[in-house]
């Protein structure tokens, strides 16, 4: 026999042994199993008639999820002063934003699917902690998305002094989250062009804001510095949150028009607008308007739009702070609620958190997020930037390593988009953000680790739960007819090269 048909044969028997095959599943998203069964067909002619979303709605989608403008950047000059605040977003985004958007553009071309990281995840180091990650990411954006309401509030409570506490702000809480949790229900497309309009209103105020301010520009206040009065902790919190959660696009990856080209050049178009729309505020505000580090808290810039161009330039900033928490809250909803029904369609969930509404949102997802929202939108925003920055932490760890694991184990699968980078230039590019995240897991207070741990214990008691319910078939779980076959598409290639 010759080599080459020897080659064949082992290369048949590889793909026969791996045991994938297209809508088996075993245990929670293996598979296998006999009593999983396929997404109903209404649930399937709903998902297929769905309108996808183009790039201009998935680059302000992105925009959203990872920043909505700089709104709550305040705090990172209270923390360190202008000359720290302005290097940290100059820096940051070449240590984190960078290679987290890289990352998701490889792993979310290569897994063009909802749930997004939690395929990842589940792909390259199994269904137990791919669970592991859906839990932690999908509670740290239900705390992010509970921080919204709250700088909605803050933004307005020196006009409406009302709304600082009290029974008016919780029903204001109420109210909000009800009605943007509505406009999720009605659509993935009506919740892109609103992200976009959203977007543009958003960012005009800064801009006149800055063009008003350039008579009145010292150019050294952005210089000052006091390296012994720096809040190291609030400092960094503020910057990672404000420059993380590139991966959430990944969870609507299934109900993007062709992901495969599409998501990379909107996770580059989306860095670039971040990354502008946080500098340019913080030099109009800081080289314009006398140094004062107290005064620097959310909302500040609010103050500076009435100092620079008056009462009007203030309202209209507001307005704009208010419709950009709104834009926020509706793109982290809709990446929370796509993970749910994500995992889902992969066995990870019962199959009800599969359900699509009649618009093909999924509606228990929705549901489940919302009350999230609810609970939660008690804490303070250190409190939940804290909080939520614990959790994705973790999950980006997995993410990093799941990553790494892809490129080893399958190197020749399919990466419509690779970065271009081998596996040990990919571990090295990995180094700064890991270090990162062991500073400012360092830096979370004693009640912060606690309530961040016994929250991540929970999906540790989950995932084997909700296995005994599967296993009891107390519940029905459901496996996609057709999930990602990128383990297959490696065997046809290597067929195809030695045939």
């Amino acid at each position: 026999m010759s080599e080459v048909s020897m080659k064949v044969q082992r290369s048949e028997k590889k793909l026969r042994s791996s045991g994938y095959s297209r809508g088996l599943s075993k245990h929670m998203g293996e598979c296998g199993g006999q009593h999983y069964h396929n997404i109903s067909e209404e649930e399937s002619a709903r998902s297929k008639n769905v309108q996808k979303i183009s790039i201009v709605p998935l680059v302000f989608l992105i925009f959203y999820e990872v920043s909505g403008g700089p709104f709550g950047i305040e705090d990172s000059v209270q923390a360190a002063g202008p000359l720290l605040a302005i290097v940290g977003f100059l820096i940051f985004p070449i240590i984190w934003s960078i290679p987290e958007a890289l990352i998701t553009a490889e792993l979310g071309t290569m897994f063009p699917e909802n749930a997004g990281y939690v395929v990842w995840v589940s792909s390259a180091l199994g269904p137990f902690w791919g669970f592991q990650q859906g839990w932690m990411k999908w509670l740290s954006g239900v705390i992010d998305n509970a921080l919204y309401p709250v700088l909605f509030l803050d933004y307005l409570k020196s006009g409406i002094p009302a709304l600082g506490g009290g029974l008016t702000r919780t029903v204001a809480v109420l109210i909000l989250t009800v009605g943007l949790t509505y406009t999720n229900y009605r659509g993935l497309t009506i919740v892109g062009w609103v992200a976009v309009f959203l977007g543009v209103f958003s960012i005009l105020p800064f801009i006149v804001m800055g063009l008003v301010a350039i008579p009145r520009l010292d150019v050294s206040q952005w210089l000052v510095a006091d390296f012994s009065n720096v809040d190291w902790s609030l400092y960094l919190n503020t910057l990672f949150w404000n420059l993380n959660y590139w991966d959430s696009i990944s969870t609507l990856a299934g109900e993007v028009h062709n992901p495969k080209k599409t998501l990379p050049k909107a996770l580059l178009y989306a860095l670039i607008l971040v990354v502008v729309g946080y500098l340019y505020p913080l030099f109009t505000g800081t080289g314009a308007i006398p140094l004062d580090r107290e005064l620097w808290v959310d909302g500040y810039f609010s103050d500076i739009a009435k100092v620079l161009g008056g009462i009007w330039l203030r309202w209209w900033l507001q307005g704009a702070s208010a419709l950009s928490n709104m834009g926020m809250f509706i793109a982290e909803m809709s990446s929370d609620s796509y993970q749910l029904l994500g995992m889902a369609e992969r066995g990870m969930l019962p199959e009800f958190f599969g359900k699509r509404s009649q618009y093909g949102t999924p509606l228990v997802g929705i549901l489940f997020s919302a009350s999230g929202v609810l609970l939660l939108s008690w804490m303070s925003f250190q409190e939940i930037v804290a909080a939520e920055n614990f959790l994705y932490c973790f999950g980006m760890i997995l993410e990093f390593i799941a990553f790494i694991r892809l490129r080893m184990k399958y190197p020749t699968a399919p990466r419509p988009y690779r970065i271009p980078l081998d596996t040990l230039g990919c571990i090295l590019m990995l180094i700064p953000p890991t270090i990162l995240i062991i500073v400012v897991l360092a830096f979370a207070s004693f009640k912060i680790m606690v309530v961040s741990l016994f929250a991540m214990l929970i999906g540790f008691i989950l995932h084997p739960f909700l296995n005994y319910i599967e296993r009891n078939q107390w519940l029905r779980f459901s496996m996609s007819s057709d999930p990602s076959d990128f383990q297959g598409a490696e065997h046809e290639d290597a067929y195809s090269l030695i045939s």
